[in-house]
């Protein structure tokens, strides 16, 4: 499901219009990016939990040549899916 398609279902589930919809997806993301950028967890209780985490340097090799190379240390966002999420798939 891309972003239109969950703007349309919002909208059909709500009074909204499909603009406005996307309008409150788009500042639920900013605000989640926003947070995740402070270093912050974000948690939606029931959906799950947004995390950063960080990655140590690391030795890897180069997918074409096969030559080894240093992978720098990174951050990156991690997500935990919550109980509802879970059992809704199960």
């Amino acid at each position: 499901m891309r972003k239109p398609e969950l703007a349309a279902a919002i909208a059909d589930r709500t009074d909204l219009t499909r603009d406005k919809a996307s309008e409150i997806i788009t500042a639920i993301t900013d605000q989640i990016s926003a947070a995740a950028a402070r270093g912050e967890d974000i948690t939606l209780i029931g959906f799950g939990t947004f995390s950063i985490r960080e990655r140590e340097a690391r030795d890897g090799r180069n997918p074409q040549t096969g030559a080894p190379i240093r992978i720098s240390a990174s951050k990156t966002v991690g997500f935990k899916a919550g109980k509802a999420l879970k059992d809704a798939f199960r």
